[in-house]
């Protein structure tokens, strides 16, 4: 008989980096690539590994991501197979999550109930394909306690991570925060391992570690401050190389893509990845696609000698007249005669006046930018005008501003 594994997806962050975005929804539910939601990379990968008794542990700002999540990821239940939000339930007394590894302590009844032989605990908001069968494999065949996802990062850039310190055995030694000194790998002493925030454990093992957990009143209930320590010093821990993990369909430029979206600037170049001619994540992989509800809208429209380049136009889109480039714009967008949008990131709804000029901007739903409105051109009026510059200059206007000449 197969294993059975129960996925636990981590998806209660706040996401303060990603402000305006995050102001009124969770960072998974930060809608991406034009019709999907963050949430959906994480989600797509574990139920194209054939792993479908899902558990999504929500708290912050909620209700879009667990609307996202019943209506979109239903799957037939005869088989078992369930993707389902779990609010935080305060079932230990009348407090929210401390950390993750509290949100999972906190929700031990998911475990509990599920009876699994292993639990595979991910995080929500990276951009990525993997096939976590193959993690689930390596972990099972060691015979440990804990597995870590690690991505081979350039050493010199090693310092902004959690680095996970392995032997050629694969056996992770130590677990280091944002350590000065990286240490190098032992096949390629230039890099490092960091580690993804992804996880398997054996489901005796990692009940035993939160428990512990629980009970140090030191402790910060993390899953990578706490509980991967706890397993590396029993020597009970080991690496899965993501460079090792094949997935089908993949391409030589996309086959190890993985983007941490967790700031304005990360969010808006992982935009501009996906629609180089070539590009580096490619969302049109058939054989590994991402799953999401699309919406029921016509296809896109250009008229009056509207113009995309190198862009992601969702469908309900019209293009009247407008030039749009190096862009990717969500469904039922509006750009109209003679407006500019260049190396931006356009929501659902959004309306660009004619004359506008939109500069390296992200603008979220239901955004009204009047006619003859630069946005992305001048920073500093955009910051009078009471928007987000982020430090690499994307301009950022929150759901449902109307930007207006006189602003």
């Amino acid at each position: 008989m197969r294993p059975k594994v129960l996925s636990i997806v981590l998806a209660g962050g706040e996401g303060k980096r990603l402000m305006p975005l995050t102001a009124d929804r969770a960072k998974p539910a930060v809608p991406f690539g034009g019709t999907y939601r963050l949430i959906d990379f994480v989600l797509s990968n574990l139920v194209n590994s054939e792993l479908r008794q899902i558990a999504v542990l929500t708290q912050y700002k909620s209700h879009s991501l667990d609307r996202h999540i019943s209506l979109t990821w239903r799957m037939p239940a005869m088989l078992g197979n369930y993707v389902t939000p779990v609010p935080a339930q305060q079932r230990l007394g009348p407090r929210w999550y401390q950390g993750s590894a509290d949100a999972i302590y906190q929700s031990m009844n998911l475990i509990i109930d599920d009876d699994p032989d292993y639990v595979v605990v991910f995080g929500a908001d990276n951009i990525y394909r993997m096939d976590v069968s193959q993690m689930v494999a390596q972990h099972i065949d060691s015979g440990l306690d804990c597995t870590v996802a690690g991505i081979r990062v350039p050493r010199k850039e090693a310092s902004a991570f959690g680095i996970i310190d392995a032997d050629v055995e694969s056996n992770i030694r130590n677990f280091l925060e944002k350590p000065a000194d990286p240490p190098g790998l032992p096949d390629s002493p230039e890099e490092s391992f960091a580690s993804m925030g992804n996880y398997v454990f054996t489901r005796k093992a990692l009940v035993e570690a939160l428990e512990a957990d629980a009970a140090d009143q030191n402790a910060r209930h993390d899953m990578g401050g706490d509980i991967i320590p706890y397993f590396v010093s029993r020597g009970r821990a080991q690496v899965h190389d993501f460079s090792h993990n094949t997935v089908p369909g993949a391409s030589e430029r996309d086959k190890n893509y993985w983007r941490d979206v967790g700031t304005i600037d990360a969010y808006h170049e992982a935009h501009m990845d996906l629609v180089s001619v070539v590009p580096n994540f490619s969302l049109y992989n058939s054989k590994w696609p991402i799953w999401t509800n699309m919406p029921q809208r016509p296809g896109a429209k250009f008229v009056l000698r509207g113009t995309a380049e190198d862009s992601i136009v969702s469908p309900g889109t019209i293009i009247s007249g407008g030039d749009v480039d190096q862009s990717v714009l969500a469904p039922n967008v509006r750009v109209e005669k003679w407006a500019n949008v260049q190396q931006s990131v356009i929501m659902d709804n959004a309306q660009i006046g004619r004359n506008a000029v939109i500069h390296k901007a992200i603008i979220d739903k239901y955004v009204v930018i009047d006619e003859g409105v630069e946005i992305g051109v001048d920073h500093e009026r955009d910051r009078a005008r009471g928007l987000t510059v982020s430090a690499g200059g994307v301009t950022v206007i929150g759901k449902g501003v109307h930007v207006t000449r006189e602003m």
